[in-house]
């Protein structure tokens, strides 16, 4: 089978494997390879007729190869990945290309990808949002790097990612680690839809106290709503499913402690140094870390007595309330993102089409979502740098966010946290201050430091002894 292979995957781990599948069964053969053989093995268990080309050396896996050959990695983000490309190095050839398919930081893809040219090669980095089945069955594919690159697997990637109504998801980016910065974002606006949905949750079962059976048949018509998306429909399905020993709901048998791969961290990282603030972002990441202090809050908590207060009754309105606070969380979530994918681009050079970064994410992804549609269409209108801005969404956002307000009121009265709610509010309400109190601030760094200030009466740059 030697040089007959279309494309090969190294890394043979539940992704690597869906995706090997997926490619195969769309009428390409694949070369795998895994460090550990018995995952290969079993791979190879679960392949009928498709073609997938089994190799045990990395010498065999790149001998498997077509010309150009293209390789791609679907390993852990990190060492993994250098060391890798590292070997790759040593057996490819001029114009061959290497894909790196893993939540890579962009910062690595950058150094990377001049590595990789100064030999001669070319370079993909690439997100890939969709989980388990959405490698299998469709996912969200974001490359960026070598534009001759993409032309190489154009017809693969296009073939294996999600179908919606106006093509495929995927698409070429921008150069370098577009597509990385790109799904990173992505995984940013993701920690911060998981946390305001659970922060509905959490309301829905301790100031209404409502049972798990109920919140979930609540979720699932949130998903028939304008809040739509995967995220609120696998909500709905996690209600459904019984702990086959305790027949209690199994959700509620988890541990509240929420871990993380870092991408949202590395989100919130690359705002600040970018200038671009992201406040809803970051509080999604902060309250993943005060969940993973579960020993210090039931100590703190056993300090502190919570009141006990009676639940209130739930009605039709409460819900709606809760759905508005959802839907002016979401925009947030995503003005916030594409404000910092409008300003990287332009740092960066990366030239984002930010129409097309909303329509791949419209199917296949982790982020897919109804609004999606407006998203695409408010931003192929050209309106405004920043979402909530939006003719689109303005209105909407302004007749909802009176609920909004409403559900965080009601989360400090009953001392239920809710900080991605309660941000989401306060982002709004300092883009709508035309007066914000940052002219104290300038003046005590004048007194402390001499940083000077300008004035709102007359042009120039000011400083003031304030204390003889």
């Amino acid at each position: 089978m030697h040089g007959s292979c279309d494309i090969g995957i190294i890394g043979m781990a539940v992704m690597g494997q869906n995706l090997a599948l997926n490619i195969a069964r769309k009428g390409f053969q694949v070369a795998v390879f895994n460090r550990t053989a018995s995952r290969t093995d079993e791979l190879m268990k679960r392949v009928e007729k498709e073609s997938i080309v089994p190799t045990y050396t990395l010498k065999e896996f790149v001998a498997s190869l077509k010309k150009p050959r293209k390789a791609m990695l679907m390993v852990k983000a990190g060492a993994a990945v250098d060391e890798f490309i590292d070997k790759l190095l040593e057996l490819l050839e001029p114009g061959d290309l290497i894909i790196d398919g893993g939540n890579s930081f962009y910062q690595d893809t950058e150094r990377r990808i001049k590595k990789v040219e100064k030999q001669g090669l070319l370079f993909l980095g690439t997100g890939i949002s969709g989980g388990e089945y959405g490698a299998l069955h469709g996912p969200s594919i974001m490359p960026g790097g070598h534009e001759e690159g993409y032309a190489l697997v154009k017809e693969i990637f296009e073939k294996a990612a999600a179908q919606v109504e106006d093509g495929p998801c995927c698409t070429y980016l921008g150069p370098r680690s577009a597509g990385h910065f790109v799904k990173m974002v992505h995984n940013g606006i993701e920690y911060a839809f998981m946390q305001a949905i659970a922060e509905a949750y959490d309301l829905l079962r301790k100031a209404y106290r409502l049972s798990s059976e109920a919140i979930g048949k609540i979720f699932e018509e949130f998903n028939q709503s304008e809040i739509a998306s995967y995220l609120i429909e696998i909500t709905a399905k996690i209600f459904k499913v019984s702990d086959p020993e305790t027949r209690k709901p199994l959700v509620e048998l988890i541990l509240d402690q929420a871990e993380q791969k870092g991408t949202g961290k590395w989100t919130s990282q690359t705002a600040f140094d970018f200038g671009v603030p992201t406040p809803v972002i970051n509080q999604s990441v902060i309250a993943r870390t005060i969940s993973s202090f579960k020993q210090e809050r039931v100590q703190f908590a056993s300090l502190w007595k919570n009141k006990e207060a009676a639940p209130i009754n739930f009605d039709e309105q409460h819900k709606e309330k809760i759905k508005d606070a959802l839907f002016v969380s979401m925009v947030v979530a995503f003005s916030e993102g594409l404000h910092l994918l409008k300003v990287a681009s332009q740092e960066m050079q990366y030239g984002l089409s930010l129409p097309e970064v909303v329509r791949i994410w419209k199917g296949g992804c982790i982020l897919r979502a109804r609004m999606l549609n407006q998203i695409q269409q408010a931003l192929q209108n050209g309106e405004g740098e920043i979402l909530l801005f939006s003719p689109t969404f303005l209105n909407e956002i302004q007749r909802r966010t009176p609920k909004l307000r409403e559900i965080v009121a009601l989360s400090i009265e009953k001392e239920i946290p809710a900080s991605v709610l309660s941000t989401s509010l306060a982002y709004l309400d300092s883009w709508k201050s035309e007066n914000l109190p940052a002219n104290l601030i300038q003046a005590q760094r004048d007194f402390f430091g001499a940083h000077t200030y300008q004035r709102v009466d007359k042009e120039g740059v000011f400083h003031t002894i304030w204390e003889e």
